[in-house]
């Protein structure tokens, strides 16, 4: 049992690092040289107590330089999945009866012990998965939002009665409470490799359900610096397994085991879809029907009309189409400009990205790889076909370094039914479409499969408030970037192929991995 001895103030976001300040920039390099003084190390699975090495390895470099072994993971193969899912699912048995407000408790220490180490997990990234100074902060500081605010969340739901109560009728008592599901996997992405798997997680084992957590191949050093976090906190042991391993063989495995009950998952379209399909079928001695719970990417974009602030929109453009390097799921890779003011807009967004400077995350240049050579090769190949698709404006090959850098690249006069405006591809490339006017540019804006962010620029109330209903996505956002959610303000999903819209940092959240059990007694 867990002392309880954090007092429980209202959320509220975690403050981001300002690095116009020299002391900030000096302890984030002093954070970097301590984390570089760790590369190299083996590290264990985690099931129930035991802390497993196995001979095969996940070996994880840094794409900034490839020359830079971050670490050697031990990688889970189903034998040991087996074994861990058996761990969980004894581990749920104690876990699930532990109150509320206890579970709460250690989240609370996991934030406090994360805010003290804050730039030693920022380093991490910078090293692992090639973000700058900024852009690892702030994966930091939402990692702790959700940890907060994810506990928050469970004790109100755990005291819905007094927060929703149930209509009351003379000689009943009626009550309705939120229990776990049981054991869930949870395979977070690389992309955002401390956030989105730390809110995957502890959203799961704060409604008291065990998990089996299967981190992002290219960001394993990461999850386990998070999973070594939680046991020192004093988790229990089995309520987080770390299993890295092979999709294919662990992530199948356990999406089709009959003891799984949900899958979290967040990465792309095809992948999403293949878990979903696996999860709908129901296997020999499985009694219920599998929760997926899926944030699956997006094909983002930012509507500009000739009412909008056009100096701020062609910033937001390009802060969204190339924060960290154009790999989130929200990031604006469309940019559809209404005709009178295309060439204006155009010639403003092509200014600011030719400021952008490619270098070394760790120098924090404002341009860094993206995540491995896969990636890497499969954008330098949508850059060749929209060379065929558009007028090249700005970047259009691979930036200089020892790693797999690619130049922020945009391609103007793009039409709507392109591959780039169609397909996302993940990486610093933007296209630019032009509209007649401003109803065409928001029917282009909802012509794909996806559905998560967009905004929409313009000073003209009667057209923002059209956009507000009709632009169909999860996030939409008017007279800013698309990207940027904080926990909390902006719960993130999305709608379509973007994936279940299982609004992330929202109040609805903890819903999803809980079940409803009312209660009646007669009096």
């Amino acid at each position: 049992m867990t002392t309880l001895t954090t007092k429980v103030t209202p959320y509220a976001n975690e403050a981001f690092t300002n690095f116009a300040l020299e002391d900030n920039v000096k302890a984030m390099q002093a954070a970097i040289a301590k984390v570089k003084g760790e590369l190299g190390l083996e590290y264990p699975l985690y099931i129930g107590a035991e802390k497993v090495m196995t001979e095969a390895k996940i070996t994880s470099i840094n794409p900034g330089n490839v020359d830079e072994i971050i670490g050697y993971v031990s990688k889970a193969d189903q034998a040991l999945a087996e074994k861990a899912m058996n761990v969980a699912l004894e581990t749920f048995e104690s876990w699930k009866k532990v109150p509320a407000r206890e579970r709460a408790e250690y989240l609370f220490k996991a934030a406090a012990l994360m805010r003290e180490r804050k730039h030693e997990f920022s380093a991490l990234m910078i090293l692992e998965s090639g973000k700058n100074y900024v852009e690892a902060d702030v994966d930091t500081a939402e990692a702790i939002d959700f940890i907060e605010f994810y506990a928050r969340e469970m004790i109100r739901l755990s005291q819905i009665n007094e927060t929703q109560p149930l209509v009351r009728i003379p000689g009943e008592n009626n009550q309705i409470s939120y229990i776990p599901l049981g054991v869930g996997v949870v395979i977070p992405p690389w992309n955002f490799p401390l956030a989105i798997c730390v809110g995957m997680t502890v959203s799961a084992v704060v409604s008291g359900n065990t998990v089996l957590l299967k981190p992002a191949s290219t960001t394993p050093v990461i999850a386990h610096k998070f999973v070594a976090l939680m046991e020192e906190v004093g988790l229990p042991a089995g309520v987080i397994n770390f299993i890295p391993g092979s999709g294919a063989e662990v992530g199948d495995y356990l999406t089709t085991h009959p003891k799984t009950r949900f899958i979290s998952f967040t990465g792309s379209k095809e992948i999403g879809l293949r878990i979903n399909r696996l999860a709908a079928d129901v296997a020999p001695g499985q009694i219920w029907i599998k929760r997926v719970i899926a944030e699956m990417g997006g094909k983002d974009g930012i509507v500009v009309d000739e009412t909008a602030d056009l100096d701020g929109a062609a910033a937001a453009i390009v802060a969204s189409a190339f924060g960290f390097q154009g790999q989130k799921c929200s990031a604006g890779s469309r940019a559809i400009i209404v005709e009178s003011v295309y060439d204006e807009v155009v010639e403003k967004v092509v200014a600011y990205t030719n400021r952008l400077q490619s270098g070394l995350p760790e120098l924090n240049f404002a341009a860094g790889p993206v995540i491995d050579k896969t990636s890497y090769e499969r954008i330098l190949d949508y850059i060749e076909v929209g060379k065929s698709e558009g007028t090249l404006l700005v970047g259009g090959g691979k930036a200089e370094g020892n790693g797999y850098y690619i130049q922020p690249t945009v391609f103007g006069d793009v039409s709507g039914k392109a591959r780039l405006m169609q397909e996302e591809i993940f990486g610093p490339v933007l296209a630019i479409a032009k509209a007649a006017n401003w109803q065409e540019a928001i029917a282009m804006y909802n012509d794909t499969e996806f559905g998560l962010t967009g905004s929409y620029f313009s000073t003209d109330e009667e057209r923002i408030a059209e956009a507000l209903e009709t632009v169909h996505c999860g996030n939409l956002y008017i007279n800013r970037k698309c990207t940027g959610a904080l926990v909390g303000v902006h719960p993130f999903g999305g709608f379509n192929m973007s994936g279940t819209d299982s609004k992330a940092g929202g109040y609805d959240y903890l819903m999803l991995l809980t079940q409803a059990k009312m209660t009646s007694r007669k009096v």
